[in-house]
């Protein structure tokens, strides 16, 4: 059951039509609870007992921890020591057990490709070819491993526990937010659907016009690019410099479109049953920096690592050089968490070297003042934004190819190559339906439109009425129903 396909929207419509006819918020987190298994179902029917089981376990560990001391004993020092000692054991087995979970399923085929190909010990590398051909790792997992580890930390650090389970399962299985986020902490979600209201139509309105939104960037936009940056990337070898670059460029907009949108119509679905999910993005190629894009790209994902690594390492507090170390160590895990693949690895290095750089440039510039006027001036934004983009757009790569040879062919062949005579006719005319200058008018006008509602939502704080929305939602629904792609994509971040 995809997002954007009918049988999606008849099931939203059922459990919108049943959520609001219940009385009680009992009833409405059996019907989330029940709808997600509903969807997840239609998707990976076969990983339902282990989510289940793994919502269970983390249930538990969290009432462990939210036990209090005992304080009938005499000695209440001793009791306390005691009881941060159990509730410590306690978060460190949940850990251990979520992380398990993900390595299990994602990351055990390379593991041991890599350990085999290391020795050169032939049963381990078929081993490894095994598994990664049977097994396939449920949807969501990365989200929902990471999902609990953040209610186990918060709950060890005294936030309360969940008191029902109906509750907590209904949080870490709502299906809006299931397979690719946003990343939710519990206590906000669960204190929404205890007082949740019957929308008002402005509320309504814009939860449509999120799940328009969305369909648009995905349906319309996203899907279309999809098909030069498959082609491009398949045929490394024949394509051109010119070429390259236009694919990266089309697979940074793709991602980004595909991503947001993904979320958008999450958000909008959630809006209707009257819970508000946070927000993931926030004009991040209109950043300036490496750590402004990561503050407005995946949004709830950097929250996480702020509130979950970085500070738990000691963050900026222990000096210039392990705040560098930090940022390095948390975004290598961040590449990681993408994917069992060395261009995942590679990708999440070359952002924590950036941010260091970054965080090294700031500690200049407070020791030099000329360098900060430079650095906030016009031309010196200008160059700060081309930087910090150009490292961006050229890290995907690495991120679309997580085979890292693949990747470095890539940047290899940026700069002095010519395509091979037939690409063009194939990729252009035949494929894609326009000539190189007529992709880049397409990918401009994308910028271009990036641009324009930014200066009007951020700059000059102009929304469109909800009236107004209301009447260009169907509308954005005609229009993806009869431009976008007949066989759309999967959702890139599935994968993760």
């Amino acid at each position: 059951m995809q997002f954007l396909s009918p049988l999606y929207a008849i099931f939203l419509l059922c459990v919108i039509g049943v959520y609001w006819s219940a009385r009680s918020t009992w009833l409405r987190s059996w019907l989330i609870f029940l709808a997600s298994l509903v969807f997840y179902a239609s998707l990976q029917a076969q990983y339902i007992p282990l989510l289940l089981v793994a919502t269970v376990i983390n249930y538990w560990l969290g009432r462990a921890m939210g036990v209090p001391p005992d304080w009938r004993i005499e000695d209440w020092q001793f009791a306390q020591a005691d009881w941060n000692q159990r509730r410590l054991r306690v978060l460190c087995a949940g850990i251990f057990l979520n992380v398990l979970l993900l390595v299990g399923f994602k990351y055990v085929p390379f593991v041991f490709g890599t350990i085999g190909e290391i020795l050169d010990i032939p049963t381990i590398q078929q081993t490894a070819n095994w598994t990664d051909i049977h097994l396939i790792a449920p949807f969501g997992l990365s989200f929902f491993c990471f999902e609990c580890i953040a209610y186990l930390v918060d709950v060890y650090r005294g936030a309360p526990a969940a008191q029902g389970f109906l509750d907590f399962a209904a949080y870490k299985l709502f299906f809006a937010k299931l397979i690719s986020g946003p990343i939710t902490r519990y206590h906000p979600f669960v204190g929404q659907i205890q007082a949740v209201q019957a929308p008002q139509m402005p509320q309504i309105t814009e939860g449509l016009w999120l799940i328009a939104c969305g369909a648009i960037k995905k349906g319309l936009v996203a899907d279309r690019l999809n098909v030069l940056v498959n082609l491009s990337f398949d045929n490394i070898q024949r394509a051109g410099s010119a070429d390259l670059w236009l694919a990266i460029i089309a697979y940074g907009f793709q991602l980004y479109l595909d991503f947001s949108g993904y979320v958008d119509v999450a958000r909008g679905s959630a809006l209707l049953l009257g819970i508000k999910l946070p927000e993931n993005f926030n004009f991040p190629y209109l950043t300036t920096s490496l750590a402004d894009f990561w503050r407005r790209w995946h949004m709830t994902l950097g929250d996480w690592l702020r509130n979950y690594l970085y500070f738990p390492l000691g963050g900026s507090r222990c000096g210039l050089f392990r705040t560098c170390l930090n940022l390095l160590i948390v975004m290598t895990i961040a590449g990681i968490w993408h994917g069992a693949a060395w261009g995942f690895l590679a990708w999440g290095v070359i952002h924590g070297i950036g941010l260091a750089i970054h965080r090294l440039n700031v500690a200049i510039a407070k020791q030099f003042t000329w360098i900060a006027a430079a650095w906030s001036s016009l031309p010196g934004m200008l160059v700060a934004w081309a930087l910090t983009q150009s490292l961006v757009f050229i890290s995907w790569i690495f991120f679309r190819l997580p085979n890292v040879d693949s990747a470095l062919k890539v940047v290899e062949r940026l700069w002095g190559y010519s395509a091979d005579v037939q690409y063009a006719q194939k990729v252009y005319i035949e494929a894609v339906g326009l000539n190189p200058p007529q992709i880049v008018m397409v990918l401009s006008a994308i910028a271009l439109i990036m641009v324009f509602a930014y200066l009007l939502q951020r700059s000059l704080k102009l929304n469109l009425t909800w009236h107004l929305k209301l009447l260009l939602v169907p509308l954005c629904w005609y229009v993806v129903w009869q431009l976008a792609p007949e066989a759309g994509t999967q959702y890139i971040y599935f994968d993760f």
